[in-house]
């Protein structure tokens, strides 16, 4: 009972996060400076045309009345209809979602494929030139926004060395994803650095480590076998319950390679004023980023029962 009881506990805790941002958007939505009205029909639109657009688009209803059918259309999975094209939101997400997620799993692995070399360096020669060069990196990355580093890829292996496609060539097939990519997990592989660093630093001084030096065992088979695959799982946990994150950090990433996804798609309906999609993006995200993070809170608490009592 006790472990369906937190379970209860966890999802109840997750639905209101989800809801809570979700209404937080609905919110701003409607203070964002412009009327959908004027995007679609245009400045010179007469009233008569404008009033019944606005009854179309049901902006004049009372703010309740329109958070509740907000409500029931995300009920329903429509998630609401476009302003542009009278789409279902859902279709439009469903188009565009599989391009962000192959991003966003390809920037989670660039960022796993440098952070855990570069904090094994670190945590191996602490005090030393690798350590103060993988701290330097991680700073760097931390430091350096995607909004930079994106064009400035571009303009050295696109334009100069011809390695990989200009952005918009859809036809590059998987090249057209190493820069993206790269942009989006350099970040996250920072700060992945300092936890592998940290983590492996950690478990290098616990005593079966330092057993197994007196054993005699050979140094790598100690670092790598025993230290390294105790070191990992956590820094694997965080990197992966960062998913959820890398979604929202395509917005700027999938504009500047001009990749077709749920970025472009939240970006493109905040300047058109088209408030349902905008709902409909940021209900996606928030609720990748709570479903990953409660499955792995789940598997910590399946695995250690003091996260439970906890």
């Amino acid at each position: 009972m006790s472990g369906l009881g937190y379970l209860a506990r966890r999802l109840l805790r997750a639905l209101l996060t989800i809801l809570g941002v979700v209404t937080l958007v609905f919110l701003l939505v409607r203070l964002v400076p412009g009327d959908p009205v004027d995007v679609i029909l245009g400045d010179r639109a007469s009233p008569e045309d404008r009033a019944a657009m606005r009854a179309h688009l049901h902006l004049d209803d009372p703010l309740p009345l329109q958070y509740g059918r907000f409500l029931g259309d995300v009920a329903d999975g429509s998630l609401g209809q476009s302003f542009r094209g009278d789409r279902p939101v859902s279709e439009l997400v469903a188009e565009v979602l599989p391009g962000t997620a192959a991003l966003a799993l390809a920037a989670l692995l660039v960022a796993w494929l440098l952070a855990i070399p570069l904090g094994v360096l670190a945590a191996r020669f602490r005090g030393r030139a690798p350590d103060r060069l993988a701290s330097t990196v991680a700073v760097l990355g931390l430091a350096i926004p995607n909004i930079w580093l994106g064009p400035l890829l571009v303009l050295l292996f696109a334009v100069q060395l011809r390695w990989l496609p200009l952005p918009g060539d859809d036809a590059a097939g998987l090249a057209s994803l190493v820069l993206p990519a790269i942009t989006l997990g350099t970040a996250l592989a920072a700060s992945l650095t300092r936890q592998t660093r940290a983590s492996l630093a950690e478990v290098l001084s616990r005593p079966y480590v330092l057993a197994a030096h007196a054993r005699g065992l050979p140094p790598r088979r100690v670092y790598f076998r025993h230290a390294l695959r105790n070191a990992a799982l956590p820094v694997l946990t965080v990197g992966a319950a960062q998913l959820g994150a890398l979604l929202s950090g395509t917005v700027v990433v999938e504009k500047i390679f001009e990749r077709r996804g749920l970025g472009t798609l939240f970006l493109n309906a905040f300047f058109d004023r088209d408030m349902p999609v905008v709902q409909g993006c940021v209900l996606v995200i928030a609720t990748t980023y709570v479903v990953v993070n409660v499955l792995l809170d789940l598997a910590y608490a399946a695995a250690d029962p003091r996260v439970r009592l906890e």
